[in-house]
Order: structure tokens, then C-alpha cells, then sequence
């Protein structure tokens, strides 16, 4: 029997845009669902539930992310965590570079938050957020919505930034039907940089900032390359130099990575969105991969909640 409950939709989210590695993330439109209800104190937590595509391959006990965020939240608040039942709705695929699991992190603290009475500040949240999953780029995007860039500052705190991104702007994800773990992703990187890699980099972010802000195609064009981690990664994404080709005879400004990967990202204009799609589909079914392909906008809410007593 419940006691309360609140719903949070949260978006999927794609990090990095190229050369914004591990400091900058987009929200789009596909999505994860999370319900949380209270139960009376007779009923044992917690009670999961997972629905949607590879439902069976997300824990259902306490060991689930969603689960830890909820009971994360009431820790900081030195509080035993109310005995909870979690439904979980799966919009989009998992362990593809889209965000899964900070969709779960900031849907386990959103609704505990709520349940709790709100205590905590979206400041606090977000702090929260990037703690339990070590780096900002898909939590911050996922909890506020838009891009948005975020840099630690001396003392250990953050100072986010949101990024403007043009109207004019598409967004195409490929997810391909392999996985590729974040763990693995970030084994193939260097410990270590060349100067000039770096201030390629650098150049190359600022420019990104400006692309996206204005829509100008030539420096989205420029902006998208990266030395820091897609090198290393590409090795990893069958097909990646054949959908790279396709989209961009399509009429793409680039293609990146999505986060870890190995779902891919183009960037267009509304124009030629359609072309780019069905080509980036077509480049990676010739190659032997079942692929699903998506024309997406920026979100601009992130998590939303519904509470209801």
C-alpha cells in the first residue's frame, strides 16, 4: 500500500560533442521513466519494477542505480530511506553512450528529494548528482536540461554553464545493436597528452561553443575533431569510418561519438536531416550491424517530475 508517490522523466543525454571530453553534455528528446511510491511501514523495501527493451538486463534489487540515488539522498540527510516501490520505464537502449545510468542517478535523487519533502536545492542535486557518477557531462544535461558545460573549480565545487545551442541545429543518433562499456572506453585512453594536442583541443572547444550558439556550418565543421579521446575509441566502433563518410556525403557538419559510444552523433541542419538518417542507417546495415537511427532536438526541461499524494 503506498503512502505517496512522484513519476520523473529524464532525458537521454550525449557527452563530449567532440572535443568537450568529460566537461560538456546535450539533453534530447528520448527518455527514461522512474516512479517511485512510498509504502506503508508494514511493506518491505525496496520493491522494483523494470519495463521496456532489455528490462531483464537491469538489476531489481538494492543493488539498482536508481535504488542507490534514492537511498544517496536520504544519507545526506542522515535519514533511513522510507521503504520504496521503483517502476522503471525504458525509452532508450542501454550501455550505448546515451546516458542510462545518469538517467537513473538523477531519477533516484529527484524523487527522493520529492518524497522527502524537497530539502535539497537543484544546486545540491547536481552536486549529488556528479558525485555518484564521477563526472559531470550526463548527469548535469540530464538533471537541468539543454547543453550544458561544467567545470570544477579549486575548492571541489562546480560552476555550470549553459550553452546556447541554434534552433537550427539537428541532432542524429545511430545506436547500434552491440555495447560498448564506458569502462573499456576509457582503457584505451592515454595517461598522458602532447602539448598540442591539447591546445587543439582547447581551440576546438571554443570553437564548438561558438557553432552551436550561432548554427554557422563552417565552424561546426571545424569544431566537432578531437585528439583527446575519439583516436583511441573509433578502433572499438566497427563501421565507424564508413558511417563517418556517409554522413557527411549527406550533408552533416560532423560525427562524433556519443559519450563513450557506440552510438554515434551527427550534426546537421533540418535541411538535410532526413538524408543524413537514412544514410548513417544504410552505412552501418551495409557493414553487418542492425542499427536504429534518430533525428532528436535539444530538450530543454530535463528531469521533470510529478508528484501526487
Amino acid at each position: 500500500m503506498s503512502e505517496a508517490f512522484v513519476t520523473v522523466r529524464v532525458p537521454a543525454t550525449t557527452a563530449n560533442l567532440g572535443p568537450g571530453f568529460d566537461c560538456i553534455g546535450a539533453a534530447l528528446t528520448l527518455y527514461n521513466q522512474f516512479q517511485f511510491a512510498q509504502l506503508s511501514a508494514a511493506d518491505v523495501s525496496p520493491v522494483i519494477e523494470v519495463r521496456g527493451a532489455e528490462a531483464e538486463r537491469v538489476k531489481a534489487d538494492a543493488s539498482n542505480l536508481a535504488y542507490q540515488a534514492f537511498v544517496r539522498l536520504f544519507q545526506q540527510l542522515q535519514q533511513t530511506p522510507p521503504p520504496v516501490h521503483i517502476v522503471i520505464e525504458l525509452g532508450f537502449p542501454l550501455a550505448r553512450g546515451l546516458g542510462s545510468s545518469a538517467t537513473a542517478i538523477v531519477g533516484g535523487l529527484v524523487g527522493a528529494n520529492i518524497l522527502a519533502g524537497s530539502p535539497f536545492a537543484l544546486a545540491e542535486v547536481v552536486k549529488l548528482a556528479i558525485e555518484l557518477e564521477g563526472h559531470p557531462d550526463n548527469v548535469v544535461p540530464a538533471l537541468l536540461g539543454g547543453c550544458q558545460l561544467a567545470a570544477s573549480n579549486a575548492d571541489g565545487s562546480w560552476t555550470i554553464c549553459d550553452v546556447p545551442w541554434h534552433g537550427s541545429i539537428v541532432a542524429i543518433v545511430a545506436m547500434p545493436d552491440f555495447e560498448l562499456s564506458t569502462a573499456e572506453a576509457r582503457r584505451v585512453l592515454p595517461t598522458n597528452y602532447a602539448r598540442a594536442d591539447a591546445i587543439f583541443n582547447v581551440a576546438h572547444l571554443g570553437l564548438l561553443l561558438r557553432g552551436l550558439a550561432t548554427g554557422d556550418a563552417s565552424w561546426l565543421r571545424a569544431a566537432l575533431h578531437d585528439r583527446i579521446h575519439q583516436p583511441y575509441r573509433q578502433r572499438l566502433i566497427g563501421g565507424y569510418a564508413a558511417v563517418e563518410s556517409a554522413a557527411h556525403a549527406a550533408g552533416a557538419y560532423g560525427l562524433v561519438i556519443s559519450g563513450a559510444g557506440p552510438t554515434l552523433l551527427a550534426l546537421t541542419d533540418q535541411p538535410h536531416a532526413s538524408a543524413v538518417t537514412t544514410a548513417m542507417a544504410r552505412a552501418w546495415t551495409a557493414e553487418g550491424v542492425k542499427v536504429e537511427v534518430k533525428a532528436l532536438q535539444l530538450d530543454l526541461q530535463g528531469a521533470v517530475s510529478q508528484p501526487s499524494d
